[in-house]
């Protein structure tokens, strides 16, 4: 069964919301967006979660050592790298927290830096070139990758779908992200078949979180 994170959470009802609708994992966001929250705040947040939801904190190029303290300290669980974080990076969060590490990448952007026009290649040729670009993350240790629209420079939450053909081939469990929301989610499960979906702008109204959005949102993926 496809699981579901519901990331930017920044209110008290917006746990509330979760609570009820009980997906596997939430995400605090602590790079520099309209959805960004302090460490207090994710502490206090985490500490009103329901236990068997996991939090994800959303980091663009933080210290190193501030993240496994968030780790150790238990304000979040999992770490979800979004910037242009090298494999080091994640190989050293893995061996100084033992916990779970997704990695963020956007596929298109892999496509604007192959050394020919992306629109002149073959499907296997860019999932070839996916493939050894991503290795070297598998390599590292990284638990989930999290294909998402954008670039390394904005966390999430943009809005927009990014052509699913551009994902690689190879069966790494991953999280598909990107402007998904209650009339093409079902469309996306069924298309690419992720690990996860990662939710975001797409269970808002007016930039607040919406109760009844991801109330309909996590009925709907339950029941592809």
């Amino acid at each position: 069964m496809t699981k579901i994170k519901i990331c930017g959470l920044r209110r008290e009802c917006d746990v509330g919301y979760v609570n009820e609708a009980c997906p596997e994992y939430v995400g605090f966001v602590f790079a520099n967006t309209r959805r960004r929250i302090t460490v207090e705040d994710a502490r206090r947040l985490k500490r009103n979660l329901r236990k068997e939801i996991q939090a994800v904190g959303v980091f663009v190029e933080e210290e190193r050592e501030k993240v496994a303290w968030m780790l150790q300290e238990g304000i979040i669980d999992i770490a979800q790298l979004h910037g242009g974080e090298p494999a080091e990076y994640a190989e050293w969060l893995k061996r100084n927290t033992g916990c779970p590490v997704i990695k963020a990448l956007h596929p298109e952007e892999i496509g604007r830096s192959m050394p020919y026009n992306v629109k002149s290649c073959t499907q296997i040729q860019i999932q070839n070139q996916g493939r050894d670009f991503y290795r070297e993350y598998i390599e590292a240790g990284v638990d989930y990758f999290l294909f998402d629209s954008g670039s390394r420079t904005q966390a999430g939450g943009t809005g927009k779908v990014f052509d699913w053909s551009l994902i690689p081939e190879g069966g790494h469990p991953f999280f598909l992200a990107g402007g998904l929301n209650a009339g093409n989610v079902e469309e996306a499960v069924r298309a690419v078949s992720p690990y996860a979906v990662d939710i975001s702008s797409g269970v808002e109204t007016d930039g607040c979180k919406d109760r009844e959005k991801i109330l309909e949102i996590v009925r709907r993926i339950r029941n592809v």
